[in-house]
């Protein structure tokens, strides 16, 4: 087996692991990007098709409040075990402003919150927010709250966040023992992952120290084992089971999978370049406004875009290559369009 083909059954391996409960799956993983875009189903639920048993779209929200997870930055937002967040606070965040000051003590006075209810509050002064629109200047001092670790999401209400002060975090680690704990989380959930990309992926944590020689401690100690292929240094956790003969399945990923998150080694391992084109203006688009790359055993070769009309979900493939001649490719696409369907709970039809 080529180096290369062993990082992507280790990749497939580490990732993909056997489907188990949505609390386990959640603890496994360590961290499930979120996005709010529906096409056909949110990110995070996406990603956690593949590996809960009998997970239906939008499940993490209905059960939100049982699961002890939280909703932070990571190296992107998403859902995290409660004891991985605790590694993330307390963040060195200066001041707070007078508006997040009071709508502090307002939650805190009142509990759970929704948005809306703070407007009633505080009016409905709009802000600039990061991607050049608006914002309501009460959603936004919520935001940077939580951020801070002084409030935390309660559940969801039609996907709106509601928040409530935060719990204590007990007695923190020192900032040197969280900045290795996170890395092993990162490492553990983007495994194999190269050595710029895991520094990449944990610059935001820089007031905990520097990441280097940490990353140089655990290599040193076993607890991270390395590997140079094709001059691209990988790391990935010590121990690591991998299981050499991939599932002969296809499964869509969605674009912030775990295992397709690193452009970099997407193309590294699999050949050609992944690009999320859902904010590349339509007519220079390759792929899709939300092409899902399409793994057929060890191999990505192309990618499904999905649309729902009605009680239709209505899923197109395309190739980088040509369609795979094997027997059995076309009978395990009609199976993974049909999880999708159970998924989403509609009807299902292909197009190629």
């Amino acid at each position: 087996m080529s180096d290369l083909k062993r990082l992507r059954a280790y990749s497939i391996s580490q990732s993909l692991f056997p489907q188990t409960t949505l609390k386990a799956a959640i603890r496994r993983l360590g961290f499930v990007q979120a996005d709010p875009i529906r096409a056909p189903a949110r990110a995070q639920d996406l990603i956690l098709r593949h590996r809960v048993k009998t997970y239906r779209a939008g499940d993490l929200e209905r059960r939100y409040t049982s699961l002890d997870i939280e909703e932070d930055v990571l190296y992107a937002y998403g859902f995290l075990p409660r004891a991985t967040w605790q590694l993330l606070h307390p963040r060195d965040v200066r001041g707070m402003s007078k508006l997040e000051k009071k709508v502090l003590a307002t939650v805190c006075k009142f509990g759970v919150m929704h948005p809306a209810e703070l407007q009633e509050h505080f009016g409905s002064a709009r802000v600039i927010n990061a991607w050049g629109g608006y914002s309501k200047a009460t959603t936004r001092a919520l935001e940077h709250l939580h951020y801070r670790g002084l409030l935390r999401i309660a559940r969801r209400e039609n996907g709106v966040r509601l928040y409530e002060p935060a719990r204590s975090n007990g007695d923190a680690l020192s900032p040197s023992e969280r900045l290795r704990k996170l890395i092993m989380v990162i490492a553990n959930l983007l495994a194999p992952l190269s050595e710029r990309s895991l520094q990449a992926n944990t610059a935001r944590f820089r007031q905990l120290g520097n990441t280097r020689p940490i990353l140089l401690d655990l290599l040193k100690a076993g607890e991270l084992e390395g590997e140079t292929v094709d001059g691209i240094q990988y790391v990935w956790p010590h121990s690591t089971k991998v299981q050499e003969e991939p599932a002969r399945a296809v499964r869509f990923l969605a674009p912030f999978d775990p295992l397709v998150w690193d452009r970099r080694r997407f193309e590294h391992l699999w050949g050609w370049p992944y690009r999320f084109e859902a904010y590349t203006p339509r007519a220079k688009r390759v792929r899709g406004y939300y092409a899902m790359p399409l793994l057929w055993c060890d191999d990505i070769i192309g990618w499904a875009n999905a649309s729902v009309g009605g009680d239709q979900v209505i899923v197109e493939v395309g190739f980088v290559d040509k369609r795979p001649t094997d027997v059995d490719f076309g009978s395990e696409l009609d199976s993974e369009i049909a999880r999708l369907e159970k998924f989403l709970n509609l009807t299902a039809r292909s197009l190629e």
